[in-house]
């Protein structure tokens, strides 16, 4: 994760509800969960958002989601929310790039790592 680069950085990263973590940092159960967990980070990094502006979209996505929710889910739903308000994707290639990692799991042999073609 990249370190954040001031104290009002650091301040909002650590007031992110319910962060699974251990002594060394974040911790991940899933590949993509890591994945979801750095888009974010690099969107921050890349000024599309700032941490207060991150961490207000996931509060409201965790309020609203279920409470046994995964956690994970909830950044890539904001992840989703925040990326087509900001337009830096569409609906479109939003749903074509999670119809082709259906597609890529459905078709990749339980165990493998899946890739898109």
């Amino acid at each position: 994760m990249p370190t954040p680069t001031n104290e009002s950085e650091q301040s909002a990263l650590s007031a992110l509800p319910d962060i699974p973590r251990d002594e060394d940092g974040p911790v991940f159960k899933e590949p993509w969960q890591a994945q979801v967990f750095s888009m974010a980070c690099l969107l921050h990094e890349k000024g599309h958002f700032s941490w207060d502006e991150w961490a207000t979209a996931l509060g409201t996505t965790l309020q609203e989601m279920p409470d046994d929710t995964e956690y994970y889910l909830c950044w890539l739903k904001t992840l989703e929310q925040m990326t087509l308000a900001k337009d830096l994707v569409s609906e479109d290639m939003l749903s074509a790039r999670k119809d082709a990692w259906d597609l890529a799991a459905r078709n990749t042999p339980h165990g493998e790592p899946i890739e898109l073609g």
